[in-house]
């Protein structure tokens, strides 16, 4: 499987787990990547001790749920309580795989899983999905400060874009203008993106995972731009300052989707290497997450 290198940093991952041989596998199969730098600890405790005493050191944290002294769940409820970890992806590594049992680890804030016995191909994807968020918030922290004061000025901001590349930066610009902006960040950009592969050209949610499998989907959004049945395509974005809020609506000219099913995230996808990205935007991001019928158009909400 092909891994993506994000710049020149690599991805710095915290892998954790009471077994040592399962610890071991988890560093040769990712150790072996350039893009990725891994670290071990042994129980929750450990985990949670070196996150708070190093911030800033970790990228993703690749957490066993079942652990002596302090549990993944708990060390999960931790960083979400801290300020300088609630953002850090957690990869959720579990031989619970039941539904509810997933369903607690979304309450608690993991929308990354992997299950046990661990498959090679399906750990690189997840991962690689959980290093792209990363991408943004490095790509956030880079540009903030440089605009602040100006960001705040802003009331009302439109644009259009095409392409993937286009809507990732404007995400990192858009965030800015809200309250949080690293809150905001993810679901902004999973909004963009969703308004360019699936609703402007119309891949579909299986077809995506295949793609992905494949290391072709890079090559399908290119062809599909190019394609005359899409070129012409644009999504439009409004950003509005109110008294009460920050709003932004998203329209792309697609033909709109059945966005009910994805508002939540199902855990029937919990180790889907994709098809995450709306209900994070709609439990983590965004106050309030409003989408019209036909589903090509989307309102994020956040209150000020």
């Amino acid at each position: 499987m092909k891994i993506e290198h994000f710049g020149r940093e690599r991805i710095r991952i915290l892998a954790v787990d009471d077994n040592p041989v399962a610890l071991l596998l988890l560093e040769k199969l990712l150790g072996r990547h350039d893009g990725y730098t891994v670290r071990t600890a042994v129980n929750g405790r450990e985990a949670l001790q070196h996150l708070r005493s190093q911030p800033g050191a970790i990228d993703i944290v690749l957490l066993d749920r079942m652990m002596p002294e302090m549990d993944g769940l708990a060390v999960c409820a931790a960083m979400k309580a801290d300020e300088r970890l609630r953002y850090i992806p957690v990869i959720m590594q579990t031989a619970a795989d039941r539904p509810e049992e997933i369903v607690e680890g979304i309450r608690a804030g993991v929308f990354y899983y992997l299950t046990k016995p661990l498959d090679k191909d399906t750990l690189l994807s997840v991962v690689g999905a959980a290093a792209r968020q990363v991408k943004l918030f490095r790509q956030l922290r880079g540009e903030m400060n440089q605009w602040k004061v100006g960001f705040g000025l802003v009331r009302t901001l439109s644009s259009t874009f095409r392409t993937i590349g286009e809507g990732e930066s404007l995400a990192t610009m858009l965030a800015n203008f809200f309250p949080v902006p690293e809150r905001a960040l993810t679901g902004i950009s999973e909004l963009l993106v969703n308004a360019v592969e699936h609703g402007n050209l119309a891949i579909d949610y299986d077809v995506k995972g295949r793609l992905i499998r494949d290391n072709t989907w890079d090559d399908e959004i290119v062809r599909r731009l190019a394609d005359p049945r899409y070129s012409g395509r644009k999504v439009e974005v409004l950003f509005e300052r109110r008294e009460d809020a920050c709003c932004i609506r998203i329209t792309d000219d697609g033909d709109g989707f059945d966005w009910q099913r994805y508002l939540e995230f199902d855990p029937a996808r919990a180790t889907d290497n994709h098809g995450r990205g709306i209900a994070m935007a709609n439990m983590l991001c965004f106050d309030s997450l409003l989408f019209n019928e036909r589903g090509n158009q989307v309102t994020g909400i956040v209150a000020r």
